[in-house]
């Protein structure tokens, strides 16, 4: 009877296991695990890629290409890892928005950049998000202050900088009255770009790593 019993206790978790793409058994599953991540690195880079090609052309991230990143992004992550994986993915891609959502707020960057860095999240998946988020970031930064020295610029810069901070420091997440993006006379940096060279890092480290 406690065999039975142990007998239907195993093929419960076994059923779970399934239903949540929780089962594994062995060096095959690892196997395929890291091929999946390659393919989520690679679809997003490649939309990325697209995005940044628009954006350096006409300054505009159409919506049909983020919408589009989005589905796939789905599509792929469900056909791959089933409903958790498009649950994780569509995770990555509202944690992607809502916190470049807080920079389009403030006034720091276009809604296309926001959207665009959703689709990018949903399809890199959210195991990659983290890289995602940081190397981003950091090539968003340091374009900054290439195209600062490129203008002759870095110390006003700098200088708009600290103003940036010391006017959300007391006015929150309201736009500054001049240094947004909507005014045309300052410098406006091609996020697009940024997102797809942190992208491509997010990618290459997948690649070395694994």
């Amino acid at each position: 009877m406690s065999y039975l019993n142990h007998a239907q206790s195993r093929l419960i978790t076994l059923m779970h296991d399934i239903a949540f793409g929780d089962i594994s058994t062995g060096p095959e599953d690892s196997t395929v695990h890291i091929g999946n991540q390659f393919v989520y690195c690679a679809a997003g880079f490649i939309c990325a890629v697209i995005a940044a090609i628009y954006d350096l052309a006409v300054r505009r991230i159409p919506n049909y290409l983020t919408g589009a990143g989005l589905v796939v992004g789905l599509i792929i992550h469900f056909s791959l890892d089933g409903w958790r994986g498009a649950l994780t993915s569509g995770s990555a891609a509202l944690i992607a928005g809502v916190i470049f959502f807080i920079f389009f707020m403030a006034g720091g960057m276009g809604g296309g950049d926001v959207k665009l860095m959703a689709a990018v999240a949903c399809l890199s998946g959210l195991q990659n998000l983290a890289y995602l988020l940081i190397l981003t970031s950091l090539a968003g930064g340091v374009m900054a202050v290439l195209m600062a020295l490129m203008h002759g610029s870095l110390k006003h810069t700098i200088g708009n900088v600290f103003s940036l901070a010391n006017h959300h420091l007391h006015k929150g997440l309201a736009p500054h009255p001049n240094l947004n993006v909507d005014n045309n006379s300052t410098l406006r940096l091609p996020y697009g770009v940024a997102i797809a060279v942190g992208s491509f890092l997010t990618f290459y480290l997948q690649r070395v790593q694994n």
